[in-house]
This record gives structure tokens, C-alpha cells and sequence, in this order.
């Protein structure tokens, strides 16, 4: 039996007894977690396939230690504007330990392991801004960010740097290694319609941060 589960954004595909990396988890080392976003479970040739979740299912599972991952080179070079650069990095994670996989009858529950659930509650507005045009924005960040009331680009031009460094931190690790800095620059020329300055200004970025 083996069941396709999304844990943390990712989805993997688990059996009982499995020992499996994820992105770091809030739980502490030793305590247990159950994952409902089951999106196949396969009992013996018994196929259930979710829409886009199967209904009841579960995944339940024990944290058995927080770590971090093997460095990853990160090199990016710019063409015919003289610009290298070469950065680590490590990933933080989690190694946990599968221990149930349950097809029917599990109690829904809210995922405290993944804070990104609660951000479509307050939804950006049709009526706003596209704000993943800021370099370093992506579609989750963006979320993120309308569900604090940020969800044009004058709202972001304004917005305080470390005010939103803060909301970034309490959506979860994987977002707190964002940096700010620079999107309310990029934001007030958006919302000027400067393009062509703002794509000048997103040349001279890495990932949204300034270069040193």
C-alpha cells in the first residue's frame, strides 16, 4: 500500500515504515503529524484517486529529526554585463518517519504545518495588482502579502520593509529567507508605470536582493 501525499508544498510518494526528507516542519523532534492532502492512495491494486484530495484519507507520520541539507552551488552569470556571482546554499530540513497510511475515516484537521492554508482567506482583490512583476515576489509571496492588505503596487511602495519581513517569518521558514528590501523601490516605479526603469532596476538584482 503506498500513497501519494503533498507535505509541505511537495508532494511524495510514501509506504508504512519510510524515512523521507521535507521542507522543515513547525513540529519538535519526537512528536507525531498527519498529513490529509492525500492526493492517491493504491491498497493492493485498489486505486483512489482524489479531487484533488481523496476523501478521509491520511497520512500520519513521526518527526525524527530537523537538519539541514548538502550544500548547493548556486553560480549566475549575466551576459556582456561583466557579472558573476557565486552563492551556498542549504536547504532546512526535516526527516520524518511514515508510520500509517489510513484510506477512509480520518477526522478532518487543520495543517499546522503548513501556515500557507490560511492566506486564500483574504485573498487579494481581482481589482489588484499583479504584484509577482516585483522581482522576488512569486505567486505564494503574493498571496501572503494580500492577505496582509498589500495588494497593489502603491499599497507595496508604501509598505514597511520590516513589517513585511515579519509577515514573511510567520508564513513559514521557507518564505523568511526573503528579502524586502527592495520591493517597495521596485513597487513606486510599477506603479508610476516606469517599466522600462523598473526592468533596469531588475537587471542589476539577484533574485530581488541589491548586489554587494
Amino acid at each position: 500500500m503506498y500513497a501519494i501525499v503533498e507535505i509541505a508544498g511537495h508532494q511524495y510518494k510514501v509506504q508504512k515504515d519510510q524515512l523521507i526528507f521535507v521542507n522543515r516542519l513547525q513540529e519538535e523532534e519526537g512528536s507525531k503529524v498527519s498529513f490529509d492532502r492525500v492526493l492517491l492512495i493504491d491498497n493492493n491494486g485498489a486505486i483512489s484517486v482524489g479531487a484533488p484530495a481523496v476523501s478521509g484519507a491520511q497520512v500520519t507520520a513521526k518527526v525524527e529529526r530537523h537538519l539541514k541539507g548538502d550544500k548547493v552551488i548556486i553560480f549566475k552569470k549575466k551576459r556582456r554585463k561583466g557579472y558573476k556571482k557565486m552563492n551556498g546554499f542549504r536547504a532546512s530540513l526535516t526527516e520524518i518517519k511514515i508510520e500509517g497510511i489510513t484510506a477512509s475515516g480520518a477526522a478532518p484537521k487543520a495543517k499546522k504545518e503548513e501556515p500557507k492554508a490560511e492566506a486564500p482567506k483574504a485573498a487579494a482583490p481581482a481589482s489588484g495588482d499583479d504584484l509577482t512583476k516585483i522581482e522576488g515576489v512569486g505567486p505564494k509571496i503574493a498571496e501572503i502579502l494580500g492577505a496582509a492588505g498589500i495588494t497593489t503596487f502603491a499599497a507595496l511602495a508604501t509598505a514597511d520593509v520590516e513589517k513585511m519581513k515579519e509577515i514573511l517569518a510567520e508564513a513559514g521558514s521557507r518564505y523568511k529567507m526573503h528579502d524586502p528590501t527592495t520591493w517597495t523601490k521596485q513597487a513606486a516605479l510599477a506603479a508610476d508605470g516606469n517599466w522600462d526603469e523598473l526592468k533596469k532596476l531588475q537587471d542589476e538584482l539577484d533574485g530581488g536582493r541589491e548586489n554587494n
